[in-house]
């Protein structure tokens, strides 16, 4: 029998749902009998795959870079989840709505900043008018909320997925 190719990516958050997903401790073991972690910060994959079954995509889409790859994940995976509350809301990424994205760049790099100011023109991804929850972007199959989700929610949800069946995450997880 073939492992299940699994992903996992970071887009605008905080890191905190990949920081659940190693609190599975032990349980990582388990997955890594039936799945091959095929990209994310956790493995050395420089490019997402042509090929993989699940993706877990934590943060929300907010910058023209974070679209294009929530894109290609949706193009290349079976299946893909909003991994926490910035993926399914947009949370904490989205503060900065009601801000425009330029005065919000000249307040970080131009106000108040005495070496250098000045927007970057390489480096900085452009941003979209505002920062968006994973499902606005792209068809999401599952959505795991929680600020960060639990561990053992993140567990189950792979643990089923991993055994060919749709998680009911009923009285499983909630938000924040």
């Amino acid at each position: 029998m073939s492992k299940i190719k699994l992903a996992t990516v970071w887009l605008d958050g905080c890191s905190g749902c990949h920081m659940s997903l190693l609190d599975i401790d032990e349980g990582i073991v388990a997955v890594a009998k039936k799945a091959d972690i095929v990209y994310g910060p956790l493995v050395d994959a420089q490019e997402f795959p042509e090929s993989v079954d699940v993706a877990l995509v934590e943060g929300a889409v907010s910058s023209q870079e974070d679209m294009k790859l929530a894109q290609l994940i949706r193009k290349r995976s079976r299946i893909m989840v909003a991994l926490g509350d910035c993926a399914v809301t947009s949370n904490v990424p989205s503060m900065r709505n009601w801000v425009p994205a330029k005065k919000l760049l000249e307040r970080v790099y131009v106000e108040g900043v005495q070496a250098n100011p000045g927007v970057p023109a390489e480096g900085v991804p452009a941003l979209l008018r505002h920062a968006i929850p994973l499902h606005e972007a792209v068809k999401i199959d599952l959505h795991i909320p929680g600020c960060p989700p639990k561990a053992d929610a993140i567990f189950y949800v792979i643990s089923e997925l991993l055994a060919g069946r749709k998680p009911d995450l009923t009285n499983k997880v909630k938000f924040g």
